[in-house]
């Protein structure tokens, strides 16, 4: 039985209700003219208007008044399901005629339209042109917002191809900031979904786009296996001359695979091949010829072939320039300058790596300005610290960046509304952050190498380190609370012990005594009761000693996080001849705090006394704990040597402060002058106190740290 599909229905109503209002307007004989064109709205199509506006056959202008016709028509309508179809189709137009105002406007009405008249595939493909327009500018967090809102609408649609097709424009969205786990992710789902369709030239796509992540991530033989599927599903398109662009692309996408493993002379086999499928690629893809044709350069230089090096780059430099590439333009600059170099013409060489540079900063293309600010130390040698300054900043930022778009792009996935304004502040932070970088000198190579490197490594073994301290402290601690209980237990059966063999035993003689002499009237049984009231009163005495000794119990604290901390303080100051004073309210219940906050400030206080020991050659130490509201301050002084604050520079140490501060959401300073000593002050948040039984919850937290 014939079953018509839900994602055919909204497109049946919406001809069905087109043809109604082509006809109404047909039968009626009034005329509404546009002075501008000059032409009936009632005898033009609306969305032969919208087709006419985007045939690139017309001049802009003449597009813009088609369009323009169609959109007051559009405002005319008192159709809200005709609106919806044409505000849909203007958006997109708009968008193609890259009319940024008019296409906002546009798409936003259609985006509440089509939710007024719950028409969910409109209302989907407003969420992809509104993607595809942020991807345009450079938006990549709003891209990729609303291409996983148009992708919900098309699922819930069951629309595989089109949920499939959103799914790989997110997944190159991803690749391009270096998200490459959700990037593989994404295609993955894309595959899943278009497979079964047989759509085989996006599935090429996909596989090409899964081969080029591979190569960022240097697997190598991964990359290469998605390459050549990429080629089986290709060889299945139909077009003979669409086979030969596309291989073109894949070809050298190959070549570029065995370049990053050092592979010149395979690199050289594909990227000529690239050059020669295509016979015409020259004239008809100028771009893509100029692109592989300085990859061929490129490999050859490295192979030590320089015959035709200088004359295919300055070929590459015209057909860049011809077609207006600033990227282009400034990869062959930089291939140039290492050739000159190679030929020991430093002039020329440096000449080049400038324009490099150049381009590479109007192109945004800060991979490109990273390699040019390295040729640059290189070949300046009286401003290579300049330059190495700047490359050390501008990959510090990018790291930072990349990291923040990551974070902000698994988010999305997961958020209500409320995120999208941080997203626009999170852009706004990535915007400043690439305008400072581009104000900032960096490093060259060779101190890159020699001092982040070493740095970023020191970094990863002390975050070893901290993780099997953070274990050892939380262990600690439960070795202690175990103790408590273990002492506890034994003081509960003392105790019990005392009240049954002690008063016990003596209130059940007291009580027989006093019964048997309750018969009796004379003056020994007088004095004998007597006796038993003295008794009585000796139990008295031994169940208010007992219950002294409980109340003194109940309220002498026993602060385990303290005791760690004098125990650390005893350490340090002992294997190192000083002498510590230790400070707190011994009335406050120090184990209540979370178990992230006693960990960071027990390894801050070892930080800081340990930097007291290297540097400040003090003899004695203040360490102070006041806890003054919500807020816990913590004050560690020494009388040593001090030093200048300004001109002081932070090491790995007091980075890992900074970094511990900031994650409990604190603040912190230094107080330091020469030969007056050092003051360090902590001021840490106090958020909802936790008992020592919720100790698998400070378990987790731990596991978090680590």
């Amino acid at each position: 039985m014939f079953r018509i599909q839900p994602t055919i229905i909204p497109l049946i109503i919406s001809i069905l209700l087109w043809i109604y209002f082509s006809l109404a307007m047909n039968s009626c004989t009034h005329t509404n003219k546009d002075p501008e064109v000059g032409l009936s709205i009632e005898n033009d199509s609306v969305l032969s208007l919208v087709e006419q506006g985007r045939n690139t056959e017309f001049a802009k202008e003449e597009r813009a008044k088609f369009l323009e016709k169609a959109l007051k028509a559009t405002n005319m309508s008192e159709s809200d399901s005709l609106k919806n179809i044409y505000y849909s189709r203007l958006s997109f137009a708009y968008f193609k005629l890259m009319d940024s105002i008019r296409f906002r406007s546009i798409n936003q009405k259609s985006l509440a339209l089509a939710k007024k008249v719950k028409d969910t595939l409109t209302e989907a493909y407003a969420h992809w042109d509104l993607a595809s327009f942020f991807d345009k500018i450079a938006v990549k967090d709003s891209a990729f917002f609303h291409y996983s809102e148009a992708q919900k609408l098309f699922d819930d649609l069951d629309n595989n191809l089109l949920s499939g097709r959103v799914f790989y424009n997110m997944a190159a969205i991803q690749t391009e900031i270096k998200d490459y786990t959700g990037a593989e992710i994404n295609a993955f789902k894309a595959i899943e979904l278009l497979k079964p369709l047989d759509e085989n030239f996006r599935l090429y796509n996909c596989y090409s786009l899964l081969g080029s992540i591979s190569k960022e991530l240097k697997e190598f033989d991964r990359s290469l296996t998605y390459f050549n599927t990429a080629d089986e599903f290709l060889g299945r398109i139909d077009g003979e001359q669409e086979r030969k662009i596309y291989s073109s692309q894949l070809q050298n996408n190959i070549g570029n695979v065995f370049k990053d493993q050092g592979d010149f002379e395979k690199a050289k086999e594909y990227y000529g091949r690239a050059l020669n499928t295509y016979d015409s690629l020259r004239f008809h893809r100028p771009k893509e010829y100029a692109r592989y044709l300085d990859n061929l350069t490129f490999t050859r230089f490295n192979l030590g072939d320089t015959l035709r090096v200088k004359k295919e780059l300055e070929t590459a430099l015209q057909i860049w320039e011809e077609v207006g590439d600033i990227e282009g333009l400034s990869l062959s600059q930089f291939t140039l300058a290492e050739f000159y170099l190679s030929q020991k013409d430093t002039a020329n060489a440096l000449a080049s790596a400038q324009k490099a540079k150049t381009y590479a900063l109007e192109a945004s293309n800060n991979k490109r300005l990273l390699a040019s600010l390295g040729l640059l130390a290189r070949l300046d040698p009286k401003n290579t610290l300049n330059y190495t300054q700047d490359y050390i900043a501008l990959s510090d930022s990018l790291v930072q960046v990349e990291r923040q778009n990551r974070n902000k792009f698994t988010r999305i996935r997961f958020e209500t509304d409320e995120f999208i304004a941080e997203n626009e502040a999170l852009a706004r932070k990535k915007q400043i952050w690439t305008g400072v970088a581009f104000g900032i000198f960096l490093l060259g190579v060779a101190v890159y190498v020699i001092i982040y490197q070493r740095a970023k490594n020191q970094a990863l073994r002390f975050q070893q380190q901290q993780q099997a301290s953070n274990q050892e402290i939380f262990d600690l601690m439960l070795s202690q609370k175990q103790k408590i209980e273990e002492t506890k237990k034994a003081e509960q059966k003392r105790i019990s012990e005392e009240l049954h063999d002690g008063v016990l035993g003596k209130m059940l003689g007291a009580r027989m005594v006093l019964t048997g002499l309750n018969k009796i009237n004379n003056e020994e049984a007088i004095a004998e009761r007597a006796k038993a009231i003295a008794a009585l009163q000796n139990v008295e005495g031994e169940v208010r000693a007992i219950s002294h000794e409980l109340s003194h119990a109940a309220y002498h604290k026993i602060n385990n996080f303290i005791n760690s901390i004098q125990e650390l303080l005893k350490n340090i100051s002992s294997a190192n001849g000083l002498h510590f004073t230790f400070e707190f309210d011994d009335s406050y219940d120090w184990d209540a705090m979370k178990g992230e906050i006693k960990i960071n400030l027990y390894r801050m206080v070892q930080e800081i006394m340990q930097n007291a020991v290297k540097h400040a050659e003090c003899k004695n130490i203040l360490v102070s704990f006041v806890r003054t509201n919500s807020i816990l301050t913590v004050t560690i002084a020494d009388d040593g040597k001090g030093y200048v604050t300004k001109s002081g520079k932070k090491g790995i140490g007091m980075r890992n402060i900074d970094s511990r501060v900031s994650k409990l959401g604190g603040t912190w300073g230094i107080e330091s002058e020469l030969n007056k000593g050092t003051k360090i002050t902590l001021h840490l948040p106090l958020e909802d106190e936790v008992t020592l039984p919720r100790m698998m919850d400070e378990q987790q937290d731990l596991k978090k740290i680590g």
